[in-house]
């Protein structure tokens, strides 16, 4: 009797490691390493990405993938405030009002996102709903959550961690690999890369955070500039009409970084390039008959 208990015993101890094993395989994440993760392929400039900017065989714009410098024409543009300083801005071409969202993942009871977790996207440009403007969603994860074991909206989904919207909106242009753009935002650093997920990849984009950005019933929202174009009739295609030196526009923006109405996404209106020399300010530009031109273009205010 004693020969038969001790062999149920060590049944049972058996059975018992064995469960433990397969439970602590099971439980173990590992997160993902974005570094040595595939790269997305981007391109800005093709004919399904593209609104203004679109590549031809003539233009010159950068080929798919290729890092681009957003430091130089047509990238970036001289215009002046609403006083008539000189202010510059980047182009990065016309945008939806409607955000595309960017899932940001927070453990159980924290204000802060997982440390070390980079956020999770679900378009690239090109894609149908791809915007640069991304309505943050706050995606709930255990307090035991590791780190990049989650890199796509489908992980999310089939794990059932709880998705809610926020009002908060991120301006990030996703761009190739390499991509730079040096001109100083208000901390007066450059607008280094962020790496993020999409679909398990490696995507890079900007961050520019100039000033914070609150939807408004959902939508990104807008802020008006006053645009003269070298030809009137051709207009964007055209280039905007600039002073002798070929880079002081007078195109005038109404809001700068500090304002309360500020966005980056701004709603064009055109003036007739006739009443160039007379606008130098934003009083001249509403004075001189602009015309909505039913586009809204993500134009950040840099220094």
């Amino acid at each position: 009797m004693q020969a038969n208990l001790m062999k149920t015993l060590l049944f049972l101890t058996s059975c018992i490691s064995l469960f433990a094993s397969c439970d602590d395989s099971d439980s173990d994440a590992v997160g993902k390493a974005i570094n040595t993760a595939p790269k997305v392929s981007i391109d800005r400039f093709s004919a399904t990405a593209g609104k203004l900017m679109v590549r031809t065989p003539s233009n010159g714009l950068p080929e798919a993938n290729a890092p681009v410098n957003f430091d130089v024409a047509p990238f970036i543009t001289t215009g002046l405030d609403k006083n008539g300083t000189s202010v510059s801005y980047y182009n990065f071409d016309v945008q939806s009002t409607t955000p595309a969202p960017i899932y940001v993942l927070f453990k159980e009871n924290s204000s802060e996102p997982v440390a070390g977790q980079n956020n999770i996207i679900e378009s690239i440009p090109g894609d149908a709903g791809y915007n640069d403007f991304w309505l943050v969603n706050k995606v709930t994860v255990p307090t035991d959550y590791v780190a990049n074991s989650v890199t796509s909206l489908s992980e999310i989904i089939t794990n059932g961690y709880g998705i809610a919207a926020t009002s908060t909106i991120v301006n990030c242009p996703v761009v190739p690999f390499g991509s730079t753009a040096s001109r100083s935002k208000t901390s007066g650093k450059a607008s280094e890369l962020t790496l993020g997920w999409y679909k398990s990849q490696a995507v890079a984009y900007f961050n520019f955070d100039e000033a914070p950005l609150t939807a408004i019933s959902g939508t990104v929202p807008l802020s008006p500039i006053y645009v003269m174009f070298n030809d009137n009739a051709a207009g964007p295609s055209s280039g905007f009409k600039t002073e002798s030196n070929g880079i002081q526009t007078h195109n005038v923006i109404e809001t700068s970084p500090g304002d309360a109405a500020y966005s980056p996404l701004w709603n064009v209106f055109v003036i007739d390039n006739t009443n160039f020399d007379n606008v130098t300010n934003l009083m001249q530009a509403k004075a001189s008959s602009p015309m909505a031109a039913g586009a809204t273009v993500n134009c950040p205010v840099v220094k």
